[in-house]
């Protein structure tokens, strides 16, 4: 709720400043007319593409008080407007780089892999004895934050099923605790067995998907930057044609809205940033550090 926040108030501010733009735009057009300089199809235009920005506008801060509302649901309270964030650069400016070879022993804090452990703690198990039977100790991450070979190794190529062999060096039961003739403790004693064992195919899994999206997503957003910049240069050629009487409004109706556009979408790519760091915060136990 707090990013998705941050980039709704974003789009909201891009929509308005459209909006006040488009606006500017239809008052211009509207003198022209008069002049005799263009004709009624550049007005109604200019006006279209007014009337878009200003639902925009509406529909974005409609759900700019909606994350609010469900931010004040999730802490049981209002939260005081200087501490909402302004911008998505804002809300997770606290959350360090990922850096390379972050051991797998971070997983282990995980609340899910904790719960796990105390279920079979409760079942007379050796702690000690389960992670080294079917923990993997590997490194997470290689440079730049990507998924290490060691982390795709333990997935199947392809099938993307779990590959890691449980070594059973130890015994993880004592039995000297349980006695092997009572059929529902060792029913029990296996299903936490298999459950413990499923929480860290997840964990890992979990870790593996995140990961893999990051690896991705600095090429996405410099992309989405770059077509920011072109099509912020497309609508200044396009304008400077227009009022040169090169090219139709038409032309630079198109150029506003491919501009608009690229803005709204960057925006998104940098929220899918932001959500892939929060996410391998979470998946990771808490952090990396």
């Amino acid at each position: 709720a707090w990013l998705t926040l941050a980039a709704d108030r974003e789009l909201r501010d891009l929509a308005r400043d459209t909006f006040e733009a488009q606006h500017k735009s239809v008052e211009l057009t509207g003198r022209a007319l008069e002049a005799g300089a263009v004709s009624a199809l550049d007005l109604r235009q200019a006006q279209t593409a007014m009337e878009r920005a200003r639902a925009d506008a509406a529909r974005y801060a409609a759900q700019v008080a909606k994350d609010e509302n469900a931010l004040a649901l999730l802490i049981g309270s209002q939260v005081p407007a200087r501490l909402l964030p302004e911008k998505l650069v804002d809300a997770v400016s606290t959350i360090t780089d990922l850096p390379a070879g972050v051991p797998s022993e971070v997983l282990v804090r995980r609340p899910d892999v904790l719960q796990a452990e105390r279920q079979l703690r409760a079942a007379n198990a050796s702690i000690g004895a389960a992670r080294a039977a079917f923990f993997p100790r590997i490194t997470l991450t290689a440079s730049a934050g990507t998924a290490s070979s060691t982390l795709d190794g333990l997935f199947g190529a392809g099938s993307g099923t779990w590959t890691f062999v449980p070594q059973l060096v130890l015994p993880i039961f004592n039995a000297g605790e349980i006695s092997a003739s009572l059929d529902v403790a060792t029913v029990q004693r296996e299903i936490n067995v298999a459950r413990y064992e499923k929480t860290i195919q997840s964990a890992f899994r979990e870790t593996a998907d995140a990961l893999a999206e990051r690896a991705t997503l600095s090429e996405q957003l410099d992309a989405r930057r770059k077509l920011v910049e072109a099509s912020s240069e497309s609508y200044r050629l396009s304008d400077a044609r227009y009022q040169n009487g090169i090219d139709s409004y038409l032309v630079l109706l198109d150029a506003q809205r491919s501009r608009y556009a690229a803005d709204q979408e960057l925006i998104s790519a940098r929220l899918s940033e932001a959500s892939n760091r929060v996410t391998l915060y979470k998946v990771m136990g808490g952090g990396w550090q």
